[in-house]
Parts: structure tokens; sequence; C-alpha cells
């Protein structure tokens, strides 16, 4: 059997880039690597065997795209994780959850074997009644308030839909964790940059991270023969936002959920603060993902736990104790 082609949507973005690079190092084998993101890639950051297009995932040109490489496997990334100051839902609705249809439709026009796609644990939504610890048989019950997790929800159940109607291509779906590597900086990041952390009374506010590189070692995974199926990627055990704060040398600033819930309600339309009052819920009620399933059904094991993944991003940073 000769080694596939693999075509990669999003490939400008963090995590693309690193999936290109590592394709592009035949850290798994592939015969042909094609990146396609919305924006052109400027030259000096092309890389050598990597065909490089520019394509918005929304439009019908993806399908010329996959048809004419002949892609054997499609690992789909684009989607609107941190929505810049001028979007509204509208645009991320159409990248993320129409942008998604595009792709399946394109695969299936093009025959392709097999779709990996980037998830999240966002799908399984914040909520009051998640379980300690969240497997991949429950529920996907993203919150409509959340855009990002209400459309991971949506884009969800069209995947279902399709394993049913077109189960000749192979469905890879990873339910990511939070993110962290030396050069994460996002939402997430800038809240442990404050010299105070935000905490809820009564609230432990778990935190599950996987590293970057155990992101990029799973779509390799699934790109060289992993088990189709759902899986959560996440390493192993959680951190607190207490113990968070601790491992920075800071303390936490924890206020009653209905003092924080007003303040939100009144800071964001006077534009004294970026976050609203769903804030809330995403900090008290986050899932925390198991990844018994990813480690021995899919064959992948995370080579950082949580714990370790925290402090290569913490002593990157420059943050906290014990940085000599």
């Amino acid at each position: 059997m000769s080694d596939p082609v693999v075509l990669v949507t999003g490939a400008g973005g963090y995590l693309g880039a690193q999936v290109v690079a590592a394709l592009a190092a035949q850290q798994v084998a592939c015969s042909k690597v094609v990146a396609v993101d919305v924006r052109e890639t400027p030259a000096d950051r092309r890389l050598p065997g990597v065909e490089y297009l520019v394509c918005d995932v929304r439009s019908p040109e993806l399908t010329l795209a996959v048809v004419r490489s002949r892609a054997d496997v499609v690992v789909h990334l684009a989607s609107i994780v941190t929505p810049g100051r001028d979007s509204d839902r509208d645009f991320e609705y159409s990248v993320d959850v129409l942008g998604t249809q595009n792709v399946l439709q394109a695969c299936s026009a093009g025959q392709v074997g097999t779709i990996v796609v980037s998830s999240s644990g966002a799908a399984y939504g914040y909520h009051a009644d998640n379980p300690p610890w969240i497997d991949e048989d429950a529920p996907i019950r993203g919150n409509q308030v959340f855009a990002y997790s209400w459309h991971k929800r949506l884009v969800e159940e069209m995947l279902a839909h399709w394993r049913q109607s077109h189960p000749a291509l192979k469905q890879v779906v990873l339910r990511i964790g939070t993110i962290l590597g030396e050069t994460v900086n996002n939402q997430i990041t800038a809240l442990f940059e404050k010299p105070r952390l935000l905490a809820i009374r009564g609230s432990d506010s778990p935190f599950v991270f996987i590293w970057d590189q155990d992101v990029v070692g799973c779509i390799l995974h699934a790109i060289s023969g992993g088990h189709a199926g759902i899986y959560n990627v996440a390493g192993d055990g959680a951190l607190t936002l207490h113990e968070i704060a601790a491992r920075m040398g800071k303390t936490c600033r924890v206020l009653p959920a209905g003092l924080l819930k007003a303040a939100l309600t009144i800071g964001k339309p006077l534009r004294l603060t970026r976050y609203g009052p769903e804030q809330l819920d995403f900090l008290r009620y986050r899932p925390v993902l198991a990844n018994r399933r990813l480690k021995e059904v899919f064959g992948y094991v995370p080579r950082k736990t949580s714990a370790e993944v925290f402090e290569l991003w913490r002593r990157a940073r420059g943050i906290g104790p014990g940085l000599t």
C-alpha cells in the first residue's frame, strides 16, 4: 500500500503549522502534504515538499483541492477558537459548522478514506451536573451561550449523521483538552498571567491540560492508522485553580458566584471587561476529560501529564519559583 496523501485545513494556525511541519519531516510516512489555509503562507515559512493552497473551508474550491490532490486523509483543523474583536456569531458559525459541512462534502466527492477532526472537550458543555471525570460516552451538551462550545456540539452531531450516511469515510474525532506548550498564548493563559487568579467560592475549577506536541502526536497516529472513533485528548491528572496559583507563587481572589455574575453583567456593556456573566459557568463547571480510551483503544499515551505540561509552560513564561 502506498503512503497516503494528507491534506490539512487550517494549516496556518498554531496547531496546523505544527502538524504540517511534522508531516514535512516525515514523522509519519506520507507521499504528499497539502497545506490549506485562508491566508497565504509567507515564502520564508514554507517548507520543502509541501504544497500550499489558499482556500476558504467554506468555498466550493475546497472540493476541487481535495479531488485534485487525491487526498487519502484530510486533517480538519480550521475553526474559530479565539474570535477577533470584529467577529460575530454568524461568521463563526459559517466557519465552524458550515465550513465543516463543506469539508465533509469535499471528502465525499474526493473519496477520501479518513478524516481527522479537531473537536474539543468544550463540546460536552459547562454544566453543574458534569461528572468529576467525563468520558466519551457522556452526552454532547455544548452551551449555546458559548459560540465555540455550541458549534463543536453542532459539528459533532453532523459527524454522527455522516457516520451513518457515509460509512466509507473513516472518522477520527479528537475531543481536545486545554492545549499548553512553551509558546501557547491564549485567553486561558491570559487568566493565569494575572497578578491574582480569579476563583469562584465553592468551585475547584479543575483544568486538564494536553501538551501541544501530544496533540500533534495524536493526529500523526490517526494518519498512520489509529483506530476510528471518538477520543478525549488529555494528559493524566488535573490541576485545580488553587493548585495552579500555588505553582506560580500566586494567590486566588475568591469571590461569591452572585457577586462575580453581577460585576460581569455590568462591566461587559461598559467595556470594563471582555467577559460576560456566562464566563461564570466556564470557570466553575469545567468538563474534566478522562483519557482511558485514548490510551487503551486508540493506542496513544500522552508523554506529559497535566502537571508536567503546566510546569513546561510556566517555566517558559518565566512565572513563579524555581526558574534558575
